[in-house]
């Protein structure tokens, strides 16, 4: 599945768990790390999991990793060209990846 309709599908899948403030960032021009970042969050922990294994069970190719989802507070799935963060919502404003990323453009989804 090619970038686009990959990141449509995620944001989606992560909407139907009741994820919160999904906000799609365009870092292709600033990184080689990866095309765009997923970022939303959830209230609490239980959700946490259950918007990354949404993701997972939904998603044909499996993440290239996959990191925190024992400790839950912050849970990344690599899918290398979109890299999701689904956070707790107190550790997403601790890190704000949305200001250290601040010159990507965010995508309309």
């Amino acid at each position: 599945m090619s970038s686009k309709p990959l990141l449509k599908k995620i944001v989606s899948l992560a909407d139907d768990k009741k994820a919160e403030n999904i906000v799609a960032l365009d870092v292709s021009e600033i990184t080689s790390l990866s095309e765009y970042f997923v970022v939303c969050s959830a209230s609490n922990l239980i959700q946490v999991k259950a918007i990354a294994d949404n993701i997972k069970k939904n998603i044909s190719e499996n993440p290239w990793k996959t990191e925190g989802y024992e400790n839950g507070t912050w849970i990344i799935l690599d899918y290398v060209d979109i890299v999701v963060h689904i956070f707790f919502e107190d550790m997403r404003s601790y890190y704000d990846l949305e200001r250290i990323w601040f010159d990507a453009k965010v995508v309309k989804i």
